[in-house]
């Protein structure tokens, strides 16, 4: 059997941080945060006053009015990006073979806003006057099916769901569709819309979320001080082709996908391995299938989500595999956490990081915890060549997810 080599031709991203590639990467290279004061409802009484909003969202480039009765905002942040990665790639949809064109779509929730509403709309005014679409709206598949009409994907179509691994998994199943010869171009990505009442109030309780007041010292990944994560909101959605597909139509090359691991920690609803077992395997899954050694890693963005119990774990996974010297940051530093949008957002920080030689600093990090061992950028960026890079993701219920990238070069 042939296995395809799978590359990147594109990407859309909508997040706290820029609504392009080009906003998004000059963010994270100059330092600009997308975390500030929490505006899309009222946190007087809540101890969570801090979110990292998207700004400015373009509606108006695909959306009309009535698009909101139809779609919750996860499904729209997914629709932006798909529609921006289609263009990015300069993809002609209505010419592909629509049987060998995909979708995998993730996210960790859904449409939960529009759930919140209903039911508070139920509660006050009875189960009749309950919206016709709100089901629909709020589906977890449904902005992958959504995708799939918008660009005429009659392929797989399908919807991940392993929490703050989800997207990431997305990629990692797009991947082989296309290694195996299932498919021939997939969207792959995830989007996200949870800074709501019920979502913010969910992982208050669980006392995951951080309470600190200021914005630049509230997302701050394997420092000393960090006391939970900051939620944040929207879409990365990535193109993926086989290498002979990409160049048979002239695509440009962005970079290339060599390696998907993926394990369970069976371990804790909530809290990772302690020793990060489950995130060693995936790692060692990742560059395996790549046909790499730990040292020709260049770069790692770590999942990182300034929390105390998931970072101690896997700085320890990583030095592990990797030892003390392979450079490390958390990108959700600058966005908050997507939850299951963070695979893909952070996916493409890291072929930017690539493109630009430049591994993006942990922002507002100053000062790391005494068992941090793994060399985290902090402080300002790393000018430095990346040929390689891992990107990890772990969620709730012990998912595991490690995407392994190349450098593309002619």
């Amino acid at each position: 059997m042939t296995l395809n080599r799978v590359v990147i031709t594109g990407y859309g991203v909508t997040s706290p941080i820029g609504n392009t590639p080009e906003e998004f990467w000059d963010s994270l290279q100059s330092g600009r945060i997308g975390i500030g004061p929490l505006t899309k409802f009222d946190t007087s009484e809540y101890n969570v006053h801090i979110a990292a909003e998207i700004k400015d969202f373009p509606f108006d480039k695909y959306f009309v009015k009535k698009d909101n009765n139809r779609y919750d905002p996860y499904s729209l942040y997914a629709l932006y990006a798909a529609r921006e990665a289609v263009a990015n790639a300069s993809l002609d949809t209505e010419s592909l073979d629509s049987d060998r064109f995909g979708v995998i779509l993730s996210t960790g929730i859904g449409g939960i806003k529009e759930i919140e509403e209903q039911v508070e709309r139920m509660n006050d005014k009875g189960p009749k006057r309950i919206r016709p679409m709100a089901l629909p709206k709020a589906l977890p598949n449904m902005a992958a099916g959504n995708i799939a009409m918008a660009v005429g994907a009659n392929g797989v179509c399908k919807c991940v769901i392993t929490a703050c691994a989800s997207s990431n998994d997305a990629i990692g199943d797009a991947y082989r569709e296309i290694k195996f010869g299932y498919q021939d171009v997939m969207l792959a990505g995830g989007a996200e819309a949870a800074i709501t009442p019920f979502a913010i109030g969910g992982f208050q309780a669980l006392t995951a979320l951080s309470t600190t007041e200021d914005p630049a010292r509230a997302s701050i990944p394997f420092d000393k001080d960090r006391n939970g994560f900051v939620m944040g909101e929207g879409a990365g959605i990535l193109v993926l082709e086989s290498l002979e597909h990409a160049q048979k139509r002239g695509a440009t090359i962005l970079a290339e996908i060599v390696g998907y691991g993926n394990t369970c920690d069976a371990h804790h609803m909530t809290s990772p391995h302690p020793e990060g077992l489950g995130a060693i395997k995936a790692m060692k899954l990742a560059i395996s299938e790549a046909g790499l050694e730990p040292d020709d890693i260049d770069y790692i963005n770590a999942h990182g989500t300034s929390t105390p119990a998931n970072e101690k774990g896997e700085s320890q996974a990583i030095v592990s595999v990797f030892g003390k010297d392979t450079p490390v940051s958390s990108t959700k530093s600058f966005t908050g956490h997507l939850l299951g949008a963070a695979g893909a957002v952070e996916a493409i920080a890291v072929i930017e990081a690539m493109k630009h030689s430049h591994a993006p600093m942990t922002a507002g990090t100053k000062e790391l915890s005494d068992y941090i061992e793994a060399d985290v950028i902090y402080g300002q960026g790393r000018d430095m060549e990346i040929n390689y890079a891992i990107s990890n993701t772990f969620g709730f219920g012990g998912h595991n997810s490690v995407v392994a990238f190349k450098r593309w070069e002619d």
